[in-house]
């Protein structure tokens, strides 16, 4: 057991060392996305949220998948945090005294963290970390927008709908709030 553990923890240091960028880029998402989940300041949490998500595209981009940073920059960077900021704009209410913005179970979710880190840590510690060196075909991005738009048509569009309900919301919501 203590040879697995050792021989798992140097598989791991050895990864680190490969690939510097790549735990930069983590270490950054990861950070902006616990400040994200512990700032009071619902904006500064929306900010450092377009940073986790620049974070996740720069993964993107060291996996080789050149498409799906491209679109997360621009779905979730420019799309989905300009609608959150948008719908920031339209409920002030939100930053007033009156709310609370704090959470009566922070001690529980502070345990329920510290769980979920130490199995993630026990795991990456038990691990046989195997890197794969496969090349993408020529026309990766060619075989994925003809899966998005025959396959999955319908969840695109869903998707779609969705957002536009989230912003007729947002107005709604603004237009009650100014009357």
């Amino acid at each position: 057991m203590g040879e697995t553990l050792s021989t798992g923890m140097s598989q791991f240091v050895i990864f680190i060392q490969e690939n510097p960028v790549f735990c930069i880029l983590a270490f950054v998402t990861i950070l902006s996305a616990l400040y994200v989940v512990t700032l009071r300041n619902i904006f500064h949490c929306a900010l450092f949220l377009i940073l986790a998500l620049f974070g996740v595209a720069g993964i993107y981009v060291m996996l080789n998948a050149e498409f799906l940073a491209a679109v997360q920059v621009l779905i979730y960077v420019g799309a989905i945090s300009v609608l959150i900021i948008f719908a920031i704009m339209l409920t002030s209410r939100l930053a007033t005294k009156q709310i609370s913005q704090t959470n009566e179970q922070a001690a529980v979710a502070i345990f329920v963290c510290a769980g979920f880190l130490m199995a993630t840590l026990g795991s990456m510690a038990y691990s046989v970390w195997r890197v794969s060196r496969n090349t993408l075909p020529e026309n990766n991005v060619l075989a994925l927008g003809k899966s998005l738009m025959t396959d999955f048509a319908l969840p695109f569009e869903v998707v779609s709908a969705v957002l536009l309900a989230a912003m007729i919301g947002a107005i709604v919501l603004a237009g009650r709030e100014e009357s």
